[in-house]
């Protein structure tokens, strides 16, 4: 702002105290119209409401609704008579003794095995690409968007191709001593979490990468000024400047891992591997069951509902801390 910038006026009581009259008519011609905002917010809000609100009303007026003598579901679009006894229902099937406790239970345990290896893998490339790298940061940061080019199911396919029996893994794993290469596809639980880290591990690694992108400098140096080692600094400093960041990576490869099915079908196929997102597939598919299909669904939203909640609560504190 130079002497012949105009002073800034943020609201109309310090345009009258600083201006008069005519400093709050200049405030009021300069500010945006109140339309232009509901305007600017309407595309997402059309976006929100004919993708999500539409689709997710349509999965409860299936849950809640009923059966015809023919044993086909039958949505009830009118809220009040809605069976509640259906959806309640479905959240009895995930508790322990349920006939979905187990898939739930699984989906649970896959998922946090999963987020923590790929945390334990992605946090040291991020921290490298945005803090090392120097001037090959731009080339490193292109192949960690290289994944997101190549459709989901092809890389889940070449990872069939190493993992089947005569895959390039087992032949590598042949020749060493007291390593008995084994079916990997044979439903393993192993072979199923390892394929949801090589499938979703791109989602953790760009939201790490730009939280630890912009963490200051000074802070860095500053500690190390005063004589902090490497290890403490980054324990001390660097960690939890970017806590927020790797929250906000754990939501974003969480939530589709939740309701994933489709790597499950790829890599296993066994009973003993199936995720909820299993149950809800082989539910939706046949024609009496499609309503506790869609109660699973209410079941997994409301799970993940819950999750989201306490992310947005740590943001929200992590915000009135920084203010």
């Amino acid at each position: 702002m130079t002497a012949l910038d105009p002073p800034r006026v943020t609201n109309p009581a310090q345009a009258t105290f600083r201006f008069g009259r005519r400093g709050i008519a200049e405030w009021r011609a300069a500010r945006p119209p109140r339309a232009l905002w509901p305007f600017l917010a309407s595309p997402g809000v059309l976006w929100l409401c004919a993708f999500f609100v539409v689709p997710f009303y349509a999965v409860l007026a299936m849950a809640g609704g009923t059966l015809d003598e023919f044993a086909t579901p039958i949505p009830e679009w009118n809220p009040v008579a809605w069976n509640g006894e259906q959806i309640l229902d479905a959240f009895r099937s995930v508790l322990p003794g349920g006939t979905n406790w187990n898939p739930m239970r699984r989906t649970v345990v896959y998922v946090v095995i999963a987020l923590a290896l790929c945390f334990v893998i992605a946090y040291p490339v991020a921290y490298y690409v945005a803090r090392k790298a120097g001037r090959n940061k731009g080339l490193l940061l292109l192949l960690l968007l290289a994944p997101f080019w190549i459709n989901y199911l092809m890389r889940m396919l070449a990872w069939i191709n190493l993992l089947q029996t005569d895959g390039y893994v087992n032949d590598v794993l042949d020749p060493l001593p007291f390593v008995d290469p084994s079916e990997w596809l044979s439903g393993r639980s192993s072979t199923l979490i390892l394929g949801l880290v090589y499938g979703y591990i791109p989602f953790l690694l760009l939201p790490l990468y730009a939280a630890l992108d912009r963490i200051d400098g000074r802070l860095i140096e500053a500690s190390r000024d005063l004589g902090i080692g490497p290890f403490r600094t980054f324990c001390q400093v660097t960690l939890p400047a970017s806590r927020q960041g790797l929250l906000a990576a754990g939501a974003i490869t969480a939530l589709p891992m939740f309701g994933d099915y489709y790597t499950q079908d790829l890599l296993s196929r066994s009973p003993r591997t199936q995720m909820l997102g299993n149950q809800i597939e082989d539910a939706l598919q046949q024609g009496a069951s499609k309503q506790l299909g869609a109660g699973l669904v209410i079941v997994l939203s409301t799970f993940l509902t819950v999750l989201m909640a306490y992310y947005l609560w740590s943001t929200n504190r992590a915000a009135q801390e920084v203010r």
